[in-house]
């Protein structure tokens, strides 16, 4: 889930993940027939895009818990090591995608007089992602920028 949400512990995350691969499952399938179709070019590389960004992270959920070991930049335990001994941090379909792009752009206090965030420190975009949820995004504003006029042809 996005921007570390987690949805229904355990089974939620086999859930999540079963609906991806149905999801990247249906998306192939739609592809195809597109394809088929004469769907412009930009319409099919979007979709492209989206579908292999969601099997990155199907990949980074079924297997990452099982190879790598336990990590967390924010409470300092360093970075995590690949096939540590004793296993990975985690059993299949349970691993965490992992978020290595960072990319703060404003750092700094604001103003004392400032209503109730007064002297506290604040940073613009915070969020931390992966060249999957890259490639999602950028194909879906793709599709929604500039897909528009063959979106009301389906």
């Amino acid at each position: 889930m996005a921007f570390g949400f987690e949805f229904g512990g355990k089974l939620g995350k086999v859930l999540l993940t079963a609906f991806r691969i149905v999801a990247v499952t249906g998306l192939i399938f739609f592809i195809r027939i597109m394809i088929k179709k004469g769907a412009p070019t930009g319409f099919v590389l979007a979709l492209a895009l989206i579908t292999a960004g969601a099997a990155g992270n199907i990949i980074d959920s079924m297997f990452y818990g099982l190879i790598f070991s336990e990590s967390n930049y924010m409470d300092g335990s360093g970075v995590a090591s690949l096939f540590p001994e004793g296993g990975g941090y985690g059993t299949f379909m349970h691993g965490r995608v992992v978020d290595w792009a960072y990319f703060p752009i404003i750092r700094g206090q604001w103003p004392e007089w400032f209503p109730w965030k007064g002297g506290q420190n604040f940073l613009f975009f915070r969020p931390v992602f992966n060249l999957a949820d890259s490639a999602i995004t950028v194909g879906v504003g793709w599709v929604l920028l500039f897909q528009r006029k063959f979106l009301r042809t389906l």
